[in-house]
């Protein structure tokens, strides 16, 4: 399935960019040894990209709507269970963890700031989305009113 919003289109592809920008950058800082990355970050940013890993695969739990594509579906009510009492993009949460701490876990100090680059991306998709949702999902703009936070729990 496609993006049918032409902006969401165009945040998807730049990120996917960038995204394969810092996974090339990790594989060359590794070949190269650029970066000397300790081994107890190396390990403990395992951990916490499990803990995106997890977030993500609970969000598709207790989502059933849940998708790669932007789109409101016939029928979609508004979830507010599990991870979505907290913020409203649970899933982007998660994998925000995930690209921050990729670069770590594979041993990369310079792939860092792309991945923090797809973030920002997201961040933007995240924005767009919520006008759609805004727009086209009934009893959205109630659950916005009662979970504040958009990406991360209790900061923003």
């Amino acid at each position: 399935m496609k993006e049918r919003v032409h902006e969401q289109k165009l945040i998807v592809g730049i990120l996917y960019a960038f995204y394969l920008a810092g996974m090339i950058t990790a594989a060359l800082d590794h070949r190269f040894a650029w970066s000397n990355v300790p081994l107890w970050l190396s390990l403990a940013s395992w951990v916490i990209l499990m803990v995106g890993y997890a977030l993500v695969l609970w969000v598709m739990k207790v989502n059933s709507f849940a998708s790669r594509v932007i789109r409101v579906e016939s029928g979609q009510l508004v979830i507010t269970d599990g991870p979505y009492h907290l913020v409203r993009h649970p899933m982007y949460f998660g994998m925000s963890l995930m690209l921050l701490f990729t670069p770590l876990v594979l041993g990369s100090f310079y792939a860092l700031p792309l991945f923090v680059l797809v973030i920002a991306l997201i961040i933007l998709r995240l924005l767009n989305e919520e006008k759609v949702l805004l727009q086209h999902l009934a009893g959205y703009s109630d659950y916005c009113l009662h979970t504040r936070f958009h990406l991360v729990p209790y900061l923003w």
